[in-house]
């Protein structure tokens, strides 16, 4: 076990209190949720099984919260009345097992901060387009409101509750945060879109996926909104059989829906009670057809908290989209260089090779989540004219592109496979890194993966 606070016996006595909270993790949610449970007079203690960066450790140090780093003292940690567990640990760790064996309370930080403001909360899910459907839905709404940005990006929730409660948040949440929610209520809930992922987490059912998705509007009334993709068959199908309390307002970009929103010849029209506005996307700064949903679906929240039309509008108009989200990063001899590191999963990946309008340089892989590449076939046929494979192992991806593309290379380093393509581009082509993989087998996470392409190209 690495360096860790010296925890006396006189502190452990401090801690026989009702008020012990025990946070598992020592990273942005984890610090976050120590910050307000200090601040609401919990006896705080923190524990990380791997190293806590150095800002982090400087936050709670400075804060005077105890902390511990490479390992847990168990009997510190199943001393807590309540332990806030970061998404990030899974269910199966023994320790994890002793807690709730023990019947001690398991928290995400995102039902920990809900309990310490009175804000209207704007909670949005889904496997793709969360990221960028919060921060749309964020940057129309901080034109006219108070309202931060939290949950899977940004300050943590808990952070802002502390320092600053606004009286507005927007949320992007994970299935992972969803899982130890307990009372967490949005007012106006939103579901991009459901398609398998993180199956690894869920016994690989996707039924217990879905219902992770779902909590969302487990806690919701009739007072309160859930916004959904009528198009998306899993969404229907659960809510067929799953009736929420919420009032629905489904978005559509085939259907014309009464109450929600839908897409018609270039046009979004939205719909609530009877009052009704309409919206031109031509001007869209974001592209491709899965971009128009999101659109949909910020819009949605915006005419119900009462944005201005025109506010709306300008807003989509003005939004440059999210980093490693289709990103554009440089023109290089007229071919175009996109990162869409955020590209994670294979449907991420399918509304990204849809977009593309010109033969595209793809490069494609890392760790493999049980993907099914099939409905990327018809892309690879139409659009795709060689793949680069950039993972540890790029079996998979040999067996089902190798003989749909004239070029397949493997190699295991961004800068190597940037120059590659590079070579096999020619004017008017995209080089599009779209991975459909998690990153951890060769890089941090997506974002040192989206990072490392953007260097590269501007190395060329």
């Amino acid at each position: 076990m690495s360096i860790k606070n010296q925890i006396s016996q006189d502190v452990k006595l401090a801690y026989e209190g009702d008020k012990r909270l025990v946070v598992l993790g020592g990273g942005e949610s984890g610090v976050g949720t120590a910050l307000l449970g200090k601040a609401e007079g919990f006896d705080v203690f923190v524990s990380d099984k791997q190293k806590i960066k150095e800002k982090y450790k400087e936050v709670l140090i400075h804060n005077e919260i105890e902390w511990e780093e490479g390992g847990h003292s168990e009997d510190l940690v199943l001393s807590a009345h309540i332990v806030m567990k970061s998404p990030g640990i899974p269910e199966k760790v023994p320790l994890v097992k002793q807690i709730r064996e023990k019947g001690i309370e398991v928290v995400s930080e995102i039902e920990f901060a809900s309990r310490y403001t009175k804000a209207t909360i704007v909670g949005i899910t889904g496997s793709n387009g969360k990221t960028t459907t919060a921060c749309l839905t964020h940057h129309i709404l901080k034109q006219k409101l108070e309202v931060g940005l939290a949950g899977n990006i940004g300050d943590s929730f808990a952070k802002q509750v502390v320092e600053k409660d606004f009286p507005n948040y927007v949320l992007e949440i994970s299935s992972f945060q969803l899982d130890d929610i307990k009372e967490f209520k949005p007012h106006i809930a939103v579901i991009t879109n459901i398609t398998p992922d993180h199956l690894d987490r869920y016994n690989y059912q996707f039924e217990n996926y879905i219902a992770s998705k779902f909590r969302i509007a487990l806690n919701q009334t009739k007072e309160d909104y859930l916004i959904y993709d009528a198009d998306d068959p899993v969404i229907l199908d659960w809510l067929k059989n799953h009736p929420v309390q919420s009032k629905l307002l489904p978005f559509s970009l085939v259907k014309k829906i009464e109450n929600g929103a839908y897409y018609n010849n270039n046009k979004i029209t939205i719909t609530i009670d009877n009052n009704q506005i309409d919206m031109s996307t031509r001007d869209l700064t974001l592209e491709g057809k899965h971009n128009i949903k999101n659109a949909m679906a910020a819009s949605t929240v915006a005419q119900l908290l009462r944005i201005r039309k025109q506010t709306i509008r300008e807003s989509l108009e003005n939004f440059h989209g999210v980093e490693h989200r289709l990103e554009h990063v440089l023109k290089i001899n007229k071919v175009q260089y996109i990162n869409d590191s955020k590209a994670t999963n294979v449907n991420a990946t399918y509304y990204a090779l849809e977009s593309m309008e010109a033969p595209t340089v793809w490069i494609v892989g890392g760790e493999d989540k049980g993907n099914n590449y099939q409905e990327l076939f018809p892309f690879i046929n139409e659009k795709v004219k060689a793949i680069i494979c950039l993972g540890v192992n790029n079996e998979k991806l040999l067996e089902n592109f190798g003989s749909m593309v004239d070029v397949i290379i493997e190699t295991q380093y961004m800068e190597e496979a940037v120059k590659i393509a590079y070579k096999l581009a020619e004017a008017g082509d995209n080089v599009l890194l779209s991975p459909a993989c998690a990153s951890f087998d060769l890089f941090e996470n997506y974002e040192d993966r989206g990072r490392q392409f953007k260097n590269a190209v501007r190395n060329l």
